[in-house]
């Protein structure tokens, strides 16, 4: 067997980059479990009577990964991505600070904008993957984002073991020995991005990065965009709607706060851990294929739920949910990204994650109203329509349009 060739110093800047931002994926993004994990029980805590709002700080998360998307590649583009990845960080331990006050002073709202603030924090680290790329060749661009995709894989174990050994460490205020951990996670990923240094080097050129840009109304009217949105849209939704929901579900039929962690803790790991064959699978057996058997993954999910509230109902019905929204987002979105030309892919993008994020948004919201007004197992009902919605569209897109789009 012959040896592989020896990275470049390019390359290996690339590959100790992409490590370093791992490392920082695993602690900073561990926020982001433990926000799913309590967000919704800490704001139940909070509420003294009307339970309904108590995932609204959930809801705060995510608008707060909304809100700050922008500006923080604006940042970024003024002060570098070392820099701003640091600034991000210690936005999400602002937010973990905050969150600590919060609890400790009995105040809902507070605690609701403390979580937007760690979304804030979250947007950062929503762009460490593509970091990894910089620099790097076409060929080495996915073994770099598989590295940042580890350190997700780690933050689905760091978030909820953090929110399981401070737990009760500031009794009688509950959760919030968990945000204090979010300010330690914050600190420790900013100290591990101060390492990293993006390479300068020259950026492979596409055939169609001269070609004028559509007008977005045009790009949006694609057939392909618009299924592709829908079926991102309805798998996203669901997700949230549901795992948001789970918590308070756990907890209310008589489990423990720790059953409800774990149980996120699997619905993370299933949502991270097969992006490392999603895209050869993918590759193998086409988008639409893979965005189906997601949605029916979520199908089959809801299913599990609603035959029981036994822990393994909760765990495989929450693991189930995670994988169901691997394949159909992520198909989803290699979907959307055949439908325009480089030169669109910045405001197409835009356009695109602000309505997905605004109705993961929405459906967080509505996922703790909807809980108390009408219960656990309605909540999955809703699971069915919305598949069987995205599922025609795919069939009727795969049949009746091209199977590509043109590019030009």
């Amino acid at each position: 067997m012959e040896n592989a060739a020896p990275l470049s110093l390019g390359e290996r800047a690339v590959r100790r980059n992409a490590f370093i931002l791992a490392g920082a994926q695993a602690l900073v993004g561990g926020a982001a479990p433990v926000v799913i994990s309590i967000g919704g029980l800490a704001g139940a805590w909070l509420l003294l009577e009307d339970k309904s709002m108590a995932t609204l700080p959930v809801t705060g998360f995510n608008l707060g990964i909304a809100i700050g998307a922008l500006p923080a590649a604006a940042l970024m583009r003024a002060v570098g991505r070392r820099l701003g990845f640091v600034s991000g960080a210690l936005v999400t331990s602002t937010g973990g600070l905050v969150a600590t006050l919060a609890l400790f002073g009995g105040s809902f709202w507070l605690f609701a904008l403390a979580l937007m603030l760690v979304g804030v924090g979250g947007s950062f680290t929503q762009q460490y993957r593509f970091a990894a790329t910089d620099g790097a060749s076409r060929l080495y661009q996915p073994r770099a984002i598989g590295i940042v995709l580890a350190g997700g894989i780690l933050a689905a174990v760091i978030g909820p073991q953090t929110v399981r050994l401070t737990d009760g460490l500031f009794l009688p205020v509950d959760f919030a020995g968990a945000f204090v951990g979010v300010i330690i996670l914050g600190i420790l990923g900013a100290g591990v991005l101060t390492f990293l240094r993006i390479p300068d080097g020259p950026e492979e050129t596409h055939p169609d990065d001269a070609m004028p840009a559509r007008p977005l109304s045009e790009i949006v009217a694609q057939p392909r965009f618009l299924v592709a949105l829908l079926c991102g849209v309805g798998t996203y939704g669901v997700m949230s709607f549901v795992m948001t929901g789970a918590p308070l579900a756990i907890v209310g039929c008589g489990l423990t706060k720790d059953v409800a962690v774990l149980g996120i803790q699997w619905h993370v790991l299933a949502m991270f851990g097969p992006s490392f064959f999603t895209g050869r699978l993918i590759a193998r057996f086409g988008k639409q294929v893979i965005v189906a058997t997601g949605l029916l993954l979520l199908a089959v999910s809801g299913g599990i739920f609603m035959s029981g509230l036994a822990v393994w109902n909760f765990w495989v019905g929450l693991a189930l949910l995670g994988l169901g929204w691997n394949f159909g987002f992520i198909g989803a979105t290699a979907m959307v990204a055949e439908t325009y030309r480089p030169s669109e892919k910045n405001k197409t993008q835009g356009l695109h994650d602000f309505l997905l994020f605004s109705t993961v948004a929405f459906a967080s919201f509505m996922s703790g109203r909807t809980f108390v007004a009408a219960g656990w197992e309605t909540m999955n009902v809703v699971i069915f329509p919305i598949v069987a919605l995205c599922l025609v569209a795919l069939v009727v897109q795969s049949r009746f349009a091209p199977r590509t789009q043109p590019q030009g």
